[in-house]
Parts: structure tokens; sequence; C-alpha cells
């Protein structure tokens, strides 16, 4: 099944320049299990997606999407190398990989594969959760973990929504580019400010749980207080003008016999893959790429 149920001409990997990569993994929750589900969710909910962007007047689906295979893994370390090999592959195929969760923990690998491939890259974190314990259930790799994880990749690394966390992560969260939930519900003048702190290249992980659980209940791990459509994608939208969006990942939606939350994933995920085709440089070269 395909991302958009679209036909085989627009989805031949040869001519996609986006490529669904679902991992299905859930071993890691803490909470309400279900993630495993998520990518198929996803998926399915497409398929009742207009494919004409208002926004961006444009149908990105013409710029091809494959839908791969999804990646299976008996535990966290497993999938990390699994998920590194596949991604890495990909991008030295040039394809812009777009990860469906599952579990937080799926964008471990994917994000070391996308700090090896591109020079100087920044992540935006979009959560919930600080992310940032070090270990969490007997393992570095728990959904918990992830930002830590990260940050033996990447320097620079900013969080927007957070509004729950552990007190032994406080020394590790970066105020500085941390945007809590509760600081930015009122304002859109913290924007311009975490875009500034990001690098020119941008990885962007979506924890579906940055979204308040009236709009987005189908997660794992439910938090009040969270941000809404409007904001989520004015802050995408600006950092889709302003710098190069690489990769990103969608992930922790837990499915339900409601449906809207399954279609609001899919939406994200094709207004974003909008934005980035409608904004990105006129120039095909990738001088932040390293040198392979």
């Amino acid at each position: 099944m395909s991302f958009c149920g679209l036909p085989r001409n627009d989805t031949a990997y040869a001519q996609a320049s986006a490529v669904i990569l679902p991992i299905p993994f859930d071993k890691t929750t803490t909470w309400l299990k279900g993630a495993d589900k998520g990518p198929a969710a996803i998926i399915e909910a497409s398929k009742y997606l207009e494919l004409y962007d208002i926004e961006t007047d444009s149908e990105v689906y013409k710029e091809g999407i494959f839908t791969a295979e999804p990646i299976h893994a008996a535990s966290p370390s497993v999938l990390l190398r699994k998920t590194d090999a596949t991604v890495s592959r990909y991008l030295n195929d040039n394809k812009l990989v777009v990860t469906l969760g599952g579990d937080h923990s799926v964008s471990i690998g994917v994000i070391k594969s996308y700090a090896k491939h591109y020079g100087n890259l920044s992540v935006l974190h979009l959560d919930a959760h600080a992310d940032s314990r070090d270990s969490y259930e007997g393992t570095p790799y728990n959904h918990a973990c992830v930002i830590a994880r990260a940050r033996e990749f990447v320097k620079d690394i900013v969080s927007v929504g957070i509004r729950s966390m552990d007190s032994s992560e406080r020394s590790s969260v970066d105020r500085k580019r941390t945007f809590f939930a509760h600081d930015i519900q009122d304002s859109e003048k913290w924007m311009k400010n975490a875009v500034r702190l990001l690098t020119d290249s941008v990885y962007i992980t979506i924890d579906l749980d940055v979204f308040d659980p009236g709009i987005m209940p189908s997660t794992g791990t439910p938090e009040p207080g969270g941000l809404g459509w409007y904001q989520i994608m004015k802050l995408l939208s600006t950092v889709s003008k302003s710098k190069r969006i690489v990769g990103f990942d969608v992930v922790e939606l837990c499915p339900s016999k409601h449906k809207a939350p399954d279609f609001l994933a899919a939406k994200l995920i094709y207004a974003l893959l909008s934005y980035i085709h409608a904004h990105k440089p006129r120039s095909a070269g990738d001088s932040n790429a390293r040198s392979r």
C-alpha cells in the first residue's frame, strides 16, 4: 500500500524525490501501547487526502513519493543498526526520507544516518517531552532518550513544545534552545528565535504529542497544554522558507477507533512535503552533504 494511494507511475523509486519509511516498532513505550500500528494507520488515512495543497498551490505527489517496505526489529539496538543502514542507502541515492513511527526511539538511527551524511546538521525537535534521559527502563535507546542520543551525533538541537520532563533532565536541557509550551502559547515572536538557532540543513523529528490532545488524543503519552495545528504549521512553513529541510519523521501515533488523528498525521506529512518542495533552493546541488 502506497502513501496517498498513488498509482505506480507516481511511486517508482528511481524517479521519487521522497521515500516514506514505515518503522512499526513499539518496544520502549511506557504507557499506552499501539505505536507499532501507527505507520499503517497513517498510510491508510493518506488515501483520503486531497492531492492539491491550497497554501502552496502545488501537487507535491508529482515529485514522486516511494513507499518502502517496513523495518522490523526485535530490540532497540538491532533497530538502530538496521535503520542506520537502510536510511544511509536512501540518502546515498539522494532521497528525502520521511520516517513513520512507531515509538520515538525509531528516530535515533535515522538521525545518526543524517548526521553522517550532512555536514553541520541541526535537529528541530517537536515534542511534549524533553526525551533527554541518558537511560530509561534499562536501555539508552528508550523513547525517553531520543534527544540524549541525538546529541551524540548532532551539536545543534532546538526543542519546541516541551511541557513534561523529569528532574534528572534539568541539567542536560539547554534552555536557550528549548521553547517550553507555556512560554509560547500567546505569541509567535519566539519562532524567529527558534529558526535562527538552526543551521542551514535541518532534520525535523515530530512526536505527535506536541499537539494538544484535544486534536491529537491518539498518542501513548498525551500531555495537556499542547500546540495547535496552525502554530505547528506556521513554524514548519517558516523553517522551510529560510532553511533546507533534508528529512523528517512523524512518530508516536497510537491509533484508536477515531480516525481524525490518523488523518492529521497524514496531512501533516503531505503539507510538510509541500512546504519543502515549494521553497527548495533553485540549485539541485547538495553543498551541505559530506564528501563521500
